[in-house]
């Protein structure tokens, strides 16, 4: 079994509609898994059933093999960092940071020690007499992790810890979440909408649709191998062909013509495939795998240009370089590379 599991649960804020349904999920020790997904998913509820701030209609929740489902709150040595980092103005950071441990009743001496370990970690240490309104975000985002991590929590929980700061800040800061994660070896569960913050971070991902998890899977098997449609309009595709087995590898698209795919699906005559805009390729002549376009819409995007097209397949979306630009109304070809076409 697993570090951490979510098994079977289920959430219905009114009795009648299910915000979480059967979810399970499980966590290894020391891994950092991310729930994405766009607000109204169910990422933040599997957060706080996990935080124990909502218990489940069903199901359970376990930790290292105990079961916590009706566990409270204070009961849990979990460490939790939120949006609004939730400092005390009136205290500086050594007394924040202090916080969890006095009301663990931990002796004063092992409090400072421990304090300052987690302040020096956190390169905070020349900041431990300031006050948080004395701070910048991501200082103050600091202090909170370093609350968070003070009382060497079983479980770090983040709930989208850094959409307050700016994008630089932001860039920074999910590189130091890692680095502290994986130098302190802290089983993590971190919640975020933003795709690019969690796969730079995540060792997993769930990505979550109404209530349900659709993938759960390394980042790089999520961007390059979609288990499904949702998943892949989720992470960049944006064209999708509904094709006809046409023999061996083999597959007709709209208009008759052929695309040959490099891993065959095992089993369907008719599939739907997708290919992302970047990995289309586009020139004036055909070759295998190309289809005639008409482009429609030229924009320009500063390293590139995204075309709109039509095709006999329907519309098409294309990101190029600047090298061969295209006008509106050229009719050129765009080939869909057989390795970069994956089957949803």
């Amino acid at each position: 079994m697993s570090y951490a599991n979510l098994e079977n649960i289920q959430v219905s804020y009114d009795g009648k509609t299910s915000i979480l349904q059967n979810l399970s999920l499980s966590i290894e020790k020391g891994e950092l898994v991310s729930l994405l997904g766009s607000s109204g998913c169910g990422k933040t509820t599997t957060l706080r059933v996990v935080a124990g701030f909502i218990e489940p209609q069903a199901g359970r929740f376990t930790l290292s093999g105990k079961d916590l489902t009706r566990c409270p709150v204070h009961k849990r040595n979990f460490g939790l960092v939120f949006q609004s980092y939730a400092l005390f103005p009136h205290l500086t950071v050594f007394e924040n940071t202090a916080f969890g441990l006095k009301l663990r009743k931990i002796p004063s001496s092992e409090i400072k020690k421990r304090v300052d370990a987690i302040l020096e970690i956190t390169d905070l240490s020349a900041l431990a007499k300031r006050y948080p309104k004395q701070m910048s975000g991501g200082q103050r985002q600091r202090v909170a992790l370093a609350r968070a991590l003070v009382i060497e929590p079983e479980l770090l929980l983040l709930d989208e810890p850094l959409s307050n700061l700016d994008a630089k800040l932001r860039l920074s800061m999910r590189v130091e979440i890692k680095a502290l994660q994986k130098k302190l070896g802290i089983t993590t569960l971190f919640v975020t909408h933003d795709q690019e913050e969690c796969f730079s971070i995540s060792d997993r991902v769930a990505v979550m649709n109404r209530g349900i998890i659709e993938q759960f899977d390394t980042p790089e098997r999520i961007y390059s191998q979609p288990a499904n449609e949702f998943v892949a309009r989720f992470v960049g595709f944006t064209n999708f062909f509904e094709m006809e087995r046409a023999g061996g590898n083999s597959y007709r698209i709209a208009g008759g013509y052929t695309v040959s795919l490099e891993n065959t699906p095992v089993a369907g005559e008719k599939i739907t495939a997708a290919i992302r805009p970047e990995d289309i390729v586009l020139a004036e002549t055909g070759g295998p795998n190309a289809i005639p376009c008409t482009v429609e819409v030229r924009t320009f995007l500063g390293r590139g240009y995204q075309y709109k097209m039509q095709s006999p397949a329907g519309e098409l979306v294309v990101s190029a370089g600047r090298d061969n630009v295209f006008r509106t109304g050229d009719r050129i070809f765009a080939a869909l590379p057989s390795s970069k076409i994956v089957v949803c």
